[in-house]
């Protein structure tokens, strides 16, 4: 099999992820650029390890370096990415608008301002005196100087978000502005409130402690840049070429063999990647084209991919960075993140392997051939070595060490066995460019979730959260009052208003996050759902830990849902598929990944952490019970299972696995009911097939 090469799926990404797409610049500020850009990767390095300055200057370095490589990098229309330079001239400098210099100028002085003036100003320039008291004096009573700058910064921030992420972002957090301003308009009584005067606003949005310098600016500061960068130093130094020859070894010589090694490969390669993008391009350069050889459709081989990478963003240990900030939102350790998210994510990928599975045995596609699946021996003597750091990473996590602190040594233990390693040795190049890799990487998510920050300061400052709970758990509890009698004519089961309700509340919550996801990198879409959609969940007494996990899942189920489906329409162009029926391809290959949430929140012993709920028996019955119904939804999916699924078999087999995912003795027993006559044909029809091949 082809060889993973970085260099070759850094191109491939940059051409599907539009956020990584920037403009020409001349030779002077390109120099600048990466000498910049490596600085500052060295800097949140080296701070992991050495300890942080204090939040305020800490975040206001971050964001200013970042406001100043977007302004650079991203020009003001799509259009302007990439091409030659332009004509010097005076309204322009490196082949940058004079206008990108001003909103950089205005955004970085407003990102260190709070620092400049903590303790308070006292100058005199040119004969005028100029007083400032300090800050924690002007908390709640913020100078017109202070509201001028947090304006500025808003507007800046806003601005950065735009051209990383496109339209939709600024324009959501733009209505949240309008709504915590303009709330005594609202002609709905649920969710009007007084309104906040555009002072106060500016001082809960641009004070330090909530809003933009809040906790979501702090951890991707802190802990999310340093696990990007660690993500691409170990590509680098030969782990995710270790991940694809393992993948091999494991899944390659069974039935569709190459589509497996696609599954497993994009999991292994999902615990140390923070993008769905760079999963699917990292992987499916290599595995989309060998599928396709191998007699997968392309919209098929591209499905697998994109399914498959997306699920790394809900695989431990660092899912998409969003772990460290559960973590840190559920005030519980790191390794109850962990622990928690591992069934759900096994879950999801034997949903992805058994269709897989079944798609090939339907299509009679062999295994990789012998001869070309790696020895596991040479495998390990060769890349045993590129082991080591995410060995060091994880134990770092769970013996207590900070996260910051954990990608450290990460970090450290990558660079000594890449420089060391014989087998795979990384030069001092391979390392610079990572650095600049992993910052541009960190640029459309530090400036997305510095202005998501305001989001959460207006849920957290007006309620919001709290009355849209109110709104949707009233409008299913009217739908549940309306058809529960409808409901209980089904026999065997009974349903009451209550659970009905909760089904329905979660119908709504999952439509809006899937909604809200689309296009917003993992950390981004996290933080915004668990803001906005988990104080619902909350609201109808699902755990908290269960309703984080559930908005995270269906946020993340955004990159493969049509229309608006990123890792989806970069399998298909790697594919030469058509995006919309690769989405389509990629969302019934994860429907594992759509139902097992519903699981978690009726039965949250599958979670093992919540010992109000878990006992080994709840646990036992809904983890098999649960796989089984995932194994027969596979079957539904393909049109296979012994044999060809035809008709109303394909549905019945539809229904025993939501039976089955249905916790519940009841349901269980239904489920195996249904399956009985189905299976039964299956293997009649599965004998007459072998007979008739045997006399031929």
């Amino acid at each position: 099999m082809k060889k993973l090469d970085a260099a070759e799926a850094e191109e491939l990404e940059k051409k599907y992820d539009t956020s990584l797409q920037t403009r020409a610049i001349s030779p002077f500020l390109a120099s600048f650029v990466f000498y910049f850009s490596l600085t500052f990767a060295g800097y949140a390095f080296i701070t992991s390890g050495i300890g942080v300055p204090v939040d305020y200057w800490h975040m206001g370095i971050f964001l200013s370096a970042i406001l100043i490589l977007i302004f650079i990098g991203y020009p003001m229309a799509k259009k302007d990415r990439g091409g030659e330079l332009k004509p010097r001239s005076w309204a322009r400098f490196g082949n940058v608008p004079i206008l990108d210099w001003i909103l950089m100028f205005a955004g970085v002085s407003a990102a260190l301002y709070i620092g400049v003036t903590w303790y308070g100003v006292d100058i005199t320039l040119f004969g005028y005196e100029f007083s400032l008291s300090e800050q924690v004096m002007r908390q709640g009573n913020p100078a017109t100087i202070d509201i001028v700058f947090g304006t500025v910064l808003i507007i800046v921030l806003l601005e950065a978000v735009r051209r990383t992420l496109g339209n939709t972002v600024p324009i959501i957090i733009l209505l949240f502005i309008c709504y915590a301003v303009f709330g005594r308009f609202i002609p709905i009584d649920s969710v009007r409130h007084p309104g906040i005067g555009w002072s106060q606003f500016i001082n809960n949005m641009y004070f330090p402690a909530e809003g933009i310098f809040g906790v979501t600016l702090w951890i991707i500061s802190t802990v999310v840049f340093q696990f990007i960068i660690f993500g691409v130093v170990a590509q680098r130094m030969g782990l995710g070429q270790l991940f694809v020859d393992l993948a091999t070894v494991v899944a390659g010589r069974y039935s569709g063999g190459l589509a497996k090694v696609s599954v497993v490969s994009s999991a292994f390669f999902g615990t140390i990647s923070g993008s769905s993008i760079a999963n699917t391009v990292s992987t499916g350069s290599l595995t989309i084209p060998n599928m396709k050889r191998s007699g997968y459709p392309g919209h098929i081989a591209g499905g697998v991919e994109a399914a498959a990478s997306a699920g790394g963003q809900i695989t431990p240990p660092i899912m998409g960075a969003a772990a460290f900030i559960m973590a840190e939102f559920l005030e519980v350790p790191y390794s109850t993140v962990v622990i928690a998210a591992t069934v759900p994510a096994v879950m999801h990928y034997i949903g992805v392997l058994c269709i897989v599975h079944f798609h090939a045995k339907r299509l009679g596609l062999k295994g990789v051939p012998k001869d070309e699946i790696p020895k596991v021996l040479k495998v390990l003597k060769r890349g045993w070595p590129a082991a080591i750091p995410l060995i060091v990473l994880v134990y770092a996590l769970f013996s207590g060490y900070s996260p910051h602190k954990a990608a450290f040594l990460g970090i450290t233990s990558a660079l000594v066995v890449g420089f060391l390693n014989p087998m795979h040795r990384v030069t001092l190049r391979d390392v610079t460019d990572a650095a600049v890799l992993a910052t541009k990487y960190t640029l459309s998510v530090g400036a997305v979730v510095a202005a998501i920050g305001i989001v959460v300061g207006v849920v957290n400052s007006t309620g919001l959260g709290f009355r849209l709970g109110f709104m949707v758990a009233d409008g299913a509890l009217t739908i549940a009052e309306n058809i529960t009698w409808i409901l209980n004519l089904i026999p065997f089961v009974e349903f009451t208003i209550d659970s009905i309700a909760l089904f329905f509340s979660l119908i709504l919550i999952a439509i809006t996050c899937i909604l809200m996801g689309a296009g917003l990198p993992t950390t981004a879409l996290y933080i915004m759902l668990a803001t906005v959609a988990q104080p619902t969940l909350a609201s109808l007494g699902v755990p908290p830990i269960a309703s984080h996990l559930f908005v995270l899942y269906y946020g993340v189920i955004a990159e493969i849902t049509p229309p608006v489906c990123a890792s989806a329409y970069a399998a298909a162009g790697i594919a030469g598929a058509d995006p919309f029926k690769t989405g389509m391809s990629a969302f019934s290959l994860g429907i594992a990944k759509i139902l097992v949430p519903f699981v978690f929140v009726y039965s949250p012993a599958m979670l093992i952490v919540l010992d109000d709920y878990f006992t080994w028996s709840e646990f036992l019955q809904t983890v098999i019970t649960c796989a089984f119904g995932v194994v027969c939804l596979a079957t539904f999916v393909a049109g296979y299972m012994l044999t060809n699924l035809r008709g109303y078999m394909r549905w019945i087999m539809a229904a025993v696995g939501i039976m089955l995912l249905t916790p519940g003795t009841t349901s269980d027993l239904i489920g195996l009911i249904l399956v009985l006559p189905v299976l039964a044909t299956q293997i009649s029809s599965w004998k007459k097939e072998t007979e008739m091949k045997l006399e031929s």
